[in-house]
């Protein structure tokens, strides 16, 4: 009986002995379990760390080089198509004379289409025969073309001319900005005034400087081949009627009163 207990007592402590192991085992195993679970956990935050830096990174680069080659998502720039030029009524014709600004009276001797950069442009085709160039301006660009002043409007030039000179106690250099604008817009009146502000007549003790000549001379023959077109005489005629205005060359306009030939008789009277 005793060993029947022994073996049965025996068998019961193996019995705890293997379940105690198996219990030991399980933690053993959950505890490792646990461990590769969190490795993995943590290494998948390391890798949206990474990600969230890598897009940082990518955003700097889109910002600082511009030459990088933009991804899918990215927004592309919008190219914008170059529309064709809008086509105007030609208000001018050929052999009309017009203003340019920068140049003076000009003639229209063509039409033009030129083609530029693939796109059809219309152009006037002007004449310079003071400077003996020709020039090119668009018709969509006309209205800096002016037409020549009318015979009313020239009067009032005349009238310009005639009246006091109004100089500014200003600095030359201002003064001569002043001047320059006035004679590159074109206005008729604004060189009407350009030429009675800076007109010495024919006082030649009054000093010139080179610039202030050289404003004048432009303006002045600007308004003279205007004047000449305009009233449809010679150059001399239209020089005559400016120079009067402004009390030029005046020695020049009277004129020589030719002396006859003494007779006999008139020389007796003179011995008597």
């Amino acid at each position: 009986m005793k060993n029947i207990l022994k073996k049965i007592l025996s068998k019961k402590k193996t019995k705890k002995a293997v379940k105690k192991r198996a219990k030991a085992a399980v933690k053993v195993v959950k505890k490792k379990v646990s461990k590769i679970v969190k490795a993995k956990k943590a290494a998948k935050e390391v890798k949206k760390k990474i990600i969230k830096v890598s897009k940082k990174n990518d955003r700097v680069e889109a910002k600082t080089d511009p030459l990088r080659i933009p991804k899918n998502n990215e927004q592309k720039p919008e190219i914008k198509k170059v529309k064709k030029q809008e086509t105007e009524k030609r208000i001018f014709k050929v052999k009309d004379y017009v203003v340019y600004p920068k140049h003076g009276v000009g003639q229209i001797t063509e039409t033009k289409k030129i083609n530029i950069g693939g796109i059809d442009v219309e152009t006037y085709i002007l004449k310079f025969e003071k400077d003996k160039a020709n020039g090119m301006v668009p018709v969509n660009k006309q209205s800096h073309l002016r037409p020549l002043a009318t015979i009313n409007q020239i009067n009032k030039c005349v009238s310009i001319l005639k009246s006091k000179p109004k100089i500014k106690r200003s600095m030359w250099s201002r003064r001569a900005q002043e001047y320059e604008a006035k004679i590159s817009s074109g206005k008729i009146y604004d060189l009407a005034e350009v030429v009675r502000d800076l007109n010495k007549g024919d006082d030649i003790m009054i000093d010139q400087s080179y610039s202030e000549r050289q404003l004048f001379e432009k303006a002045y023959e600007r308004l003279l081949t205007e004047f000449q077109i305009v009233i449809g005489s010679n150059l001399e005629d239209a020089q005559k009627k400016l120079d009067k205005a402004l009390k030029r060359n005046l020695e020049k306009q009277v004129p020589k009163v030719e002396q006859k030939p003494l007779t006999e008789e008139d020389n007796q009277e003179i011995e008597e």
